[in-house]
């Protein structure tokens, strides 16, 4: 198991992000970040779009010019510690990247923690899952969610109801290039980071067992300025029950988790 140390911040600890969608303003200077867990997550990253690309990356033909965009986009906010030289990038934990504008995907999965999703609108006023870099999937299976709008990618979710699709979209419809937003979830685990499941996998299979960790998903909504595709970034952090702050762990006995 790829670990951090501790979780920086609790969902469920906090009444602003207890309920969905649990929205607060993003500073862009805080958008990419570089934790304790990144040369282990990184290795991953690496080995799963070497050796299994077609799990972790997908893109349709309406997303070209927006992952152009969002390469340059990236490559533009990447924080300290990332170091280049004409078309190389040397990442925190000394890796050098080579930047491969025609795989651009491939390239950005490759430096960032990440992972980044593009939804973009489908033309009838839904926004859709236009193309990803995907390695760290909690439950779900990105083949089965590229080119689907988010009533459909959020069908086997419980708790995501017509009433929280209608204030997601209107949250997508609403995010400025000027004011980028993020949210946290947060359950109880017992998987890896990497964890794909098909929507047809039978959920009393997956919970069984004792969770020891803690998963939870910074996910953040940015907007790009040309391509006016939204960007839902996703930092997973994957922590044991028992590096919780006392703090957190209390407020866990008031707000459990759920359990995936």
């Amino acid at each position: 198991m790829i670990l951090q140390r501790s979780l920086p911040f609790a969902p469920w600890a906090d009444p602003r992000t207890r309920r969905l969608p649990g929205i607060l303003p993003l500073d862009m200077a805080d958008w990419l970040r570089v934790d304790d867990a990144y040369a282990a997550q990184m290795a991953l990253r690496d080995a799963l779009i070497a050796d299994r690309p077609e799990a972790v990356i997908g893109q349709t033909a309406m997303a070209k010019a927006a992952v152009d965009e969002l390469f340059d986009f990236t490559l533009a906010h990447l924080p300290d510690g990332f170091t280049r030289k004409a078309d190389r990038i040397t990442r925190p934990d000394g890796t050098e990247i080579a930047l491969d504008p025609a795989q651009p995907l491939h390239t950005l999965g490759r430096l960032v923690q990440q992972d980044l999703c593009l939804m973009q609108e489908d033309g009838a006023g839904e926004h859709l899952l236009s193309a990803a870099v995907l390695c760290f999937p909690a439950g779900w299976l990105l083949a089965e969610k590229l080119g689907q709008p988010m009533m459909r990618i959020h069908a086997p979710v419980g708790k995501y109801t017509e009433d929280v699709g209608r204030r997601v979209q209107r949250l997508l419809d609403a995010v400025r290039v000027e004011t980028p937003l993020w949210r946290a979830n947060a359950h109880h685990s017992r998987a890896p980071l990497f964890n794909p499941q098909s929507e047809t996998t039978p959920k009393e299979s997956l919970d069984q067992g004792e969770m020891p960790f803690v998963r939870s998903e910074r996910q953040c909504l940015v907007r790009l300025p040309r391509s006016r595709a939204v960007v839902f970034s996703i930092h997973t952090y994957l922590v044991r029950r028992t590096d919780l702050t006392a703090d957190q762990t209390t407020a866990l006995e008031a707000f459990p988790l759920h359990r995936a």
